[in-house]
């Protein structure tokens, strides 16, 4: 009789141990499927932008536009941007532009992008440095392009659909562009 208990003591401990196991196993699992599911949205999110530098005769031009997407699969990645300007010709005008786009890229395949962005900038332009001459408008562009890619660099050309020669800031409907997204 007492191997008959020392047995059925020896079962219920070894169930109370694996079912101890198997809930502290199953509490562990719970928060890291959680984490991995807040982690999955940044694995798919790439940072990047551009930097533009331009210094001449009486010239400067600075820009910095900073941006990030979201891959939502291979194919397709939708993004924001902001983007601050500030351009001077000595004598003549300065400008400071600043807005923020919306940007959708399509991968039909790896090396080929093509890209829908849409942009909406403030621009402050004074002539001469006189107040008098000022002007204060909203200027938006709607871009169509495409590029070629080589892992996270894309280099390419734009075309503006809503250019007007006589009224914005761009001074071509088409313009070449080199996009870094790490």
């Amino acid at each position: 009789m007492k191997n008959n208990q020392l047995q059925l003591i020896y079962k219920f401990a070894v169930l109370i141990f694996f079912f101890g196991f198997s809930l502290t196993t199953f509490a562990q699992e719970v928060p890291s499927s959680e984490t991995q599911k807040k982690s999955d949205f940044w694995d798919n999110v790439q940072f990047g932008g551009g930097l533009g530098l331009g210094f001449g005769s009486g010239y400067s031009n600075i820009t910095v536009a900073p941006s990030a997407i979201y891959n939502v699969n291979k194919y397709f990645s939708a993004g924001l941007g902001v983007q601050y300007s500030y351009l001077k010709q000595k004598n003549f005008y300065s400008s400071s532009m600043y807005g923020a786009s919306v940007i959708g890229l399509i991968n039909p395949i790896d090396e080929i992008q093509l890209s829908v962005e849409l942009e909406q900038l403030r621009v402050n332009l004074d002539f001469d440095g006189t107040s008098n001459n000022s002007q204060d408008f909203w200027n938006t562009g709607l871009f169509f392009g495409a590029g070629y890619r080589a892992e996270n660099v894309t280099i390419g050309a734009r075309y503006n659909l809503l250019f007007d020669k006589d009224k914005g800031v761009y001074g071509d409907a088409l313009m070449p562009f080199v996009r870094f997204y790490f």
